[in-house]
């Protein structure tokens, strides 16, 4: 059972080193896609959401 534990949180320690280096910039990259959507829908006078 301690085993498991650890190993769990082994695991969500590594991948918290590899999503916190690279999926930093992809995260920033989709909210500004998502805003320019909604702004482009609202602009062509659609309902944004």
């Amino acid at each position: 059972m301690l085993y498991t534990i650890a190993l769990v949180l082994v695991i969500l320690w590594l991948l918290g080193i590899v999503t916190g280096t690279t999926m930093g910039g992809f995260i920033h990259i989709l909210l500004v896609i998502a805003i320019v959507v909604v702004l482009l829908r609202i602009i062509s006078g659609r309902k944004p959401l």
